[in-house]
């Protein structure tokens, strides 16, 4: 028999809904049952459905009853639960936090989240006394280098199986097909999530190996999560497999590149340094450049894009990264 929730788990429960019943929309009990699920909280659906009836006898909770499931929401002149609002700085954080960062947070913790998201898109609404907080997600964009594509489609059930495995260090089981078209199962062990412009890659390790490889999300046409939990390696890190160019078909070796191009197309090189080491001569007309860089595939596409306008390419192998300049 399954024993009776204590009176703080029952205090606990009462305070997490009433946090989650909005002001400007209504909630249903299935809603309100996702969101605690994701926060932590597993409760049964009927279980929220007598806590919401109980509740409407002690708050200004309106239900609505036109259509099932019912709908809760607090009463218009109602101030509501007495606990902290978010405040008109906290709804921007928020909001922006949803709209550039949902790809990079675990599905389950995003959804616990969403009551909060919707009080700070409502916060944020438009109103006559409109606050700057509120003009301001229309006056900044993150902007792409190259050419916008749409995001290739990833099934919610995929995202949300490999986000819940690499939060909990869990292996996973995924059927994967590459980009040849050949598919197999895996059993792997995830170690980080990059999004590279539309893309979203899984770094793992394949059961068996202590090599790392990327796999495009997208790819992946099933995920589940083992009940095996594992040590996350020390030895990796997620930035040094950036730093070392594997998101861009390298393996790490660094080179000291140096190449000319035309003054009016590398005049942006002198503002954006391809490396603290890049050293710049002035010819006039055009300039010469040296800086040590990983070598890549995606480096000699860059290059390969200024055509006629970059000669002259040359690439030495060095046995050591370059030392940070800067001063300790």
């Amino acid at each position: 028999m399954a024993s009776r929730p204590s009176n703080l788990e029952t205090v606990k429960l009462t305070l997490e809904i009433l946090k989650r019943i909005p002001r400007n929309r209504s909630i249903s009990a299935p809603e309100l049952h996702t969101q605690l699920l994701a926060a932590g909280m597993d409760r049964s659906r009927r279980t929220i459905e007598r806590q919401l009836e109980s509740l409407l006898t002690q708050f200004d909770i309106d239900c609505d009853i036109s259509s099932k499931p019912y709908g809760y929401r607090w009463k218009t002149q109602s101030k509501g639960l007495s606990l902290p609002a978010l405040t008109a700085q906290e709804s921007l954080l928020l909001t922006l936090a949803h709209h550039y960062l949902r790809n990079l947070l675990p599905a389950t913790l995003m959804t616990s989240l969403d009551g909060f998201f919707q009080q700070a898109r409502c916060n944020l609404a438009p109103y006559p006394d409109s606050k700057p907080e509120t003009e301001w997600p229309s006056k900044v964009r993150v902007v792409g280098e190259s050419q916008p594509l749409l995001p290739p489609v990833i099934a919610p059930e995929v995202f949300e199986a490999v986000s819940t495995a690499l939060y909990l260090n869990r292996w996973l089981t995924l059927d994967y097909k590459n980009a040849a078209g050949k598919q197999a199962e895996r059993h792997v062990m995830p170690l980080g999530l990059a999004q590279q412009g539309s893309r979203l890659y899984l770094v793992c390790r394949y059961d068996g190996y202590d090599n790392e490889r990327s796999l495009a999300i997208h790819r992946i046409l099933r995920a589940e999560v083992s009940g095996l939990g594992f040590t996350r390696p020390p030895e990796f890190s997620l930035q040094k497999y950036d730093d070392d160019g594997r998101f861009r078909f390298g393996e790490g070796q660094h080179i000291s590149l140096s190449f000319s191009i035309t003054r009016s197309v590398g005049q942006h090189l002198l503002e954006s340094l391809l490396a603290k080491d890049q050293e710049v001569e002035d010819h006039g007309n055009y300039y010469a450049i040296r800086a040590t860089v990983i070598d890549c595939a995606r480096l000699d596409w860059w290059l390969n894009g200024f055509g006629e306008h970059v000669w002259d390419i040359k690439k030495e192998a060095r046995r050591h990264a370059p030392q940070d300049p800067s001063p300790a």
